[in-house]
């Protein structure tokens, strides 16, 4: 009998699907590239602080519907959940050192741009949570690029003004007294929203220069009005975009580094889902190789734009959104990609920070990789690999 049901289980082996096999068979690339020369200064010293980072994706940002009966439903509305204490204490113990909490403020707000206070506390304390982790911590505002709200051009620039900067001014009001481990980003990702321009910039067309001209100033109006609220403001490090957070929009011509009273407190931040066709673009290619050419050129080129620029004249640079979708089994691939990404960036001095959506790992357009409910890790080789290559600590 024992020996009979040796051999069915045998065979229940050997048929096991190619997908389970495929997981235990994952590897963590071994890649070797060049560090760049990277100047020493505190801006640097404090990128290789933060480490690689993780968005709390989908939460704060998420925007209501008719559906939403009460304003503070809106942090559950797009994964199904509340944020807990456990999922940060997760992120933080698998060895992540920042956490970028993008948040949306626009149905969170009177008539007058007032914030209602419980969604301010509410912001606050997962912010606290994750400073009392040691983690670092990015707040931004992220959904709010609306024509009511703001809009980058001119015909809405001084409405764009306003709304900003009452938001901005409560924010920093807010967060005044924090240390360094506090950080806040002006923008998300600003552009031209349902036009064809929205995500294809030319420098050639009249109404994109304009975009990127009114971004600079509203770029300059954040550090402006964030330094006048004083207290640990007036030297706190601020992160700003370019056009649609993309790197190669942040170029001469296109992109100025705001002004500041403080020195060389200015982060310029990106994103890039790149190579779009696998990391991103809806019924993409499952596959990726690190050996692949034009793959991997194309995360230098855009990690490598950040560094010619900023980088390698010691002006601090994050790259804090990026990620590859999961296509349904190709976690092999996702692994060699986060290894090769974060590679490339820890070569060229550019902190990473992984998208997480939220999204329940089986299904849609899926960057989760932490369990919003238990803190347990869906694909803890996805972690592995982002962490293996971060930025060496000071």
């Amino acid at each position: 009998m024992m020996r009979k049901m040796f051999s069915w289980l045998l065979v229940l082996c050997l048929l096991l699907p190619a997908s389970i096999a495929a997981a235990e068979e994952t590897v963590i690339p071994e890649i070797e590239l060049r560090i760049l020369d990277i100047p020493d200064n505190e801006a640097m010293t404090h990128l290789r602080r933060m480490g690689t980072g993780w968005n709390l994706g989908n939460t704060f940002d998420a925007t209501g519907g008719s559906w939403i009966k009460n304003h503070m439903e809106i942090e559950k509305a797009w994964t199904g959940h509340y944020v807990n204490r456990e999922l940060i204490q997760s992120v933080a113990r698998a060895g992540f050192g920042f956490i970028r909490i993008p948040v949306s403020w626009h149905d969170h707000v009177d008539e007058s741009f007032t914030i209602y206070p419980e969604w301010l506390d509410r912001v606050q304390e997962v912010a606290d949570w994750a400073l009392a982790e040691g983690l670092y911590v990015i707040v931004n505002t992220h959904h709010d690029n609306e024509k009511d709200f703001y809009y980058p051009d001119s015909a809405h620039l001084e409405s764009s003004k306003k709304y900003l900067t009452a938001i901005w001014q409560q924010m920093a009001e807010r967060f005044r007294d924090y240390d360094d481990h506090l950080m806040l980003e002006s923008l998300n990702e600003p552009r031209l929203k349902d036009t064809p321009m929205e995500w294809n910039f030319s420098a050639d067309n009249a109404e994109c220069r304009d975009a990127a001209s009114v971004i600079n100033t509203l770029n300059q109006l954040f550090v402006d009005t964030v330094r006048a609220t004083g207290g640990n403001n007036a030297t706190r490090y601020l992160c700003v975009p370019g056009y649609d957070g993309s790197p190669a929009n942040t170029g001469d011509g296109v992109f100025s580094l705001p002004k500041d009273s403080a020195e060389n407190r200015i982060i310029v931040s990106a994103h890039a889902y790149t190579p779009y066709d696998f990391a991103l673009k809806p019924d993409g290619g499952k596959d990726f190789s690190w050996n692949n050419n034009g793959q991997r050129m194309d995360i230098l080129g855009n990690i490598g734009a950040l560094y010619d620029r900023f980088i390698s004249k010691g002006i601090p640079a994050i790259m804090d959104e990026c990620g590859c979708v999961d296509r349904n089994g190709n976690l092999q691939a996702r692994v060699e990609w986060c290894a090769g990404y974060a590679a490339a960036a820890r070569s060229r001095g550019v902190p990473i920070a992984w998208w997480d959506n939220g999204a329940l790992h089986t299904t849609g357009e899926n960057f989760a990789i932490f369990n919003r409910v238990n803190g347990e890790m869906f694909f803890p080789e996805i972690v592995e690999a982002l962490l293996k290559y971060r930025l060496p600590a000071p």
